[in-house]
């Protein structure tokens, strides 16, 4: 069974960049625009790892961290944060909310997909 991943941005462009390579590495995947949308998509789809961006609209990545880590459902979800803004503030708060990985907008997509591989025991 193909493992699922929910990706978290409000840029679609990094959302197709993101779900072509995956899908074309046999991931499953979900999408989430905003923070809301991101919280609600982890509940109902039940993902095994989340790319979550830091800044969209609706809230913010750490919003949605401390959304997810304060439910019994989503607080083990894996979590690789994406963001164009990597600030040793916010790379720091995501670590102690959880956070599995952290990566710097922009970044190469063929990098990603090792990174995936080892957070979901690939």
């Amino acid at each position: 069974m193909a493992k699922k991943i929910l990706i978290v941005d409000d840029d679609k462009r990094i959302v197709l960049l993101l779900a072509s390579r995956l899908k074309a590495n046999n991931y499953e995947i979900a999408v989430a625009y905003d923070a809301l949308q991101a919280v609600a998509q982890a509940f109902s789809e039940k993902p095994d790892l989340i790319l979550l961006d830091m800044k969209m609209p609706a809230g913010s990545g750490v919003s949605v961290m401390d959304d997810l880590r304060n439910s019994t459902n989503t607080a083990l979800i894996p979590v690789i944060v994406i963001t164009a803004y990597p600030s040793i503030e916010i790379q720091q708060k995501v670590k102690e909310m959880g956070a599995v990985g952290f990566i710097s907008k922009p970044f190469k997509a063929e990098d990603l997909l090792p990174r995936i591989r080892k957070v979901l025991g690939e």
